[in-house]
């Protein structure tokens, strides 16, 4: 398995058309997730093509991502959230 780091990705669309498609670009990468804020485990390809593809999407004068690396961090799931757990793999389809 490669070697991921858990980042926060977090993203305020403007444009409906472009929220939805900056939401199909994060579902893409995400592990979890509520809204407008995923967590993501990736590599630094994935990181650099994560970045890439919402830059794409993102009318940059108007729309915010922040992509936060969470690193080594304690996770602290309270009510009906799971911790995010990088999985042993991912189905794209």
């Amino acid at each position: 398995m490669a070697d991921r780091t858990l980042y926060l990705a977090a993203y305020d669309v403007a444009d409906p058309n472009r929220l939805q498609a900056a939401l199909q670009v994060l579902k893409g990468y995400a592990c979890g997730g509520q809204k407008s804020v995923f967590e993501c485990f990736l590599t630094g390809r994935e990181q650099r093509a994560l970045v890439w593809e919402v830059r794409q999407v993102l009318d940059l004068a108007c729309d915010r991502f922040l992509l936060l690396p969470l690193g080594e961090v304690t996770v602290r799931a309270l009510g009906i959230a799971l911790a995010p757990a990088d999985p042993d793999f991912y189905y794209v389809g």
